[in-house]
């Protein structure tokens, strides 16, 4: 094992499988010389030349269909997003191509392309670059859709992305790069698409999540543990598309309660898709709504102070936990 940054886990599984297969290539907007705006790929270009790590224009909807055409020949391109919002200048490419090449084809075209990228609220970064795309890019059959919530996961996911034969969203929590923990140093470590964990085992609320959100529900469960005796069972659910809630169910049916949380705005949100599963699976075992907690339904503002009201807090999952407990 070794501690690594998100943001340098990531960078790991890049190189180790830039290193492992010729094919592999990354391409995107300062990515080259000016090493990335999160300097994710910092001395790859002189490690890798021009070939493999491709400075491009400013035209995400070139950089995706200029990869599309790529994997479709056999090559294994990722592209990097200077932030996943910009992902929408892409949308055809990705949406209309990449992930329908395959039935297109009856399953004679591979599109190993990963799209990756930080989303999410950052630190004043405004409505344009703080938004969260994982339950736009789910909705797609075609696609799979896959938000690491520590280190470990965002190395072996995304190694796991690019030996992959479909596109892949990789979608990177731009509130994580910082964050350290244990990655294991193994060069064949990946981690399987579809299966969730159990972050945490409680017995009196489920808590379901994913991304930077994980996080900030294990703060909360740890929280609630030792000021108010309340045990949280936590659910990391990794990948939204596919989508696995076996781990949820089971601890639903010992819980009797769940609270889903999420990052973006509510309505149409992955959380309501999330808890109308748990609903409709475990409708008997439950002993309250699913509640959710997310962000507010507005543009992320610029100042500060408002940024911080419209994202979710460890204090509004407490606060849902309770109301799940009817404590509030």
């Amino acid at each position: 094992m070794a501690e690594l940054s998100y943001r340098d886990a990531i960078r790991a599984a890049m190189i180790e499988e830039m290193d492992r297969d010729p094919n592999v290539l990354i391409m995107g907007e300062d990515i080259g010389v000016y090493e990335g705006t999160f300097r994710i790929t910092a001395g790859m270009l002189k490690k890798y030349g021009p070939t493999r790590v491709i400075d491009t224009p400013i035209a995400e909807a070139g950089m995706v269909g200029t990869a599309v055409g790529m994997a479709m020949l056999g090559l294994r391109p990722i592209v990097e997003m200077m932030t996943v919002n910009f992902s929408i200048v892409a949308a055809d490419q990705i949406l209309n191509h990449a992930a329908k090449v395959r039935y297109f084809s009856g399953g004679q075209v591979d599109v190993p392309v990963v799209v990756r990228g930080p989303q999410g609220a950052g630190v004043q970064l405004s409505a344009q670059h703080s938004q969260s795309f994982e339950s736009f890019y789910a909705h797609f059959p075609g696609l799979h859709v896959v938000a690491p919530a520590t280190p470990a996961d965002a190395k072996g996911m995304l190694k796991t992305a690019i030996r992959g034969k479909d596109p892949v969203m990789f979608l990177e929590s731009a509130a994580l790069y910082g964050m350290k923990g244990e990655v294991p140093d193994d060069p064949d470590f990946t981690v399987p698409f579809g299966v969730s964990r159990v972050a945490r085992e409680g017995s009196d609320v489920t808590i379901v999540s994913y991304s930077r959100m994980l996080q900030m529900s294990l703060i909360a469960a740890e929280t609630l543990a030792k000021e108010e005796g309340i045990e949280c069972e936590v659910i990391d659910l990794r990948t939204l598309r596919p989508l696995d809630l076996q781990p949820a169910y089971d601890s639903v049916a010992k819980t009797h309660r769940a609270v889903v949380v999420q990052e973006q705005w509510k309505p149409f949100g992955a959380a309501a898709e999330i808890g109308q599963s748990i609903t409709e699976k475990m409708f008997d075992e439950l002993d309250a709504p699913v509640i959710r907690v997310t962000g507010e339904d507005v543009p992320m503002p610029y100042a500060r102070n408002l940024e911080l009201l419209a994202t979710p807090k460890e204090e509004h999952v407490i606060a849902a936990v309770k109301r799940a407990l009817y404590r509030e």
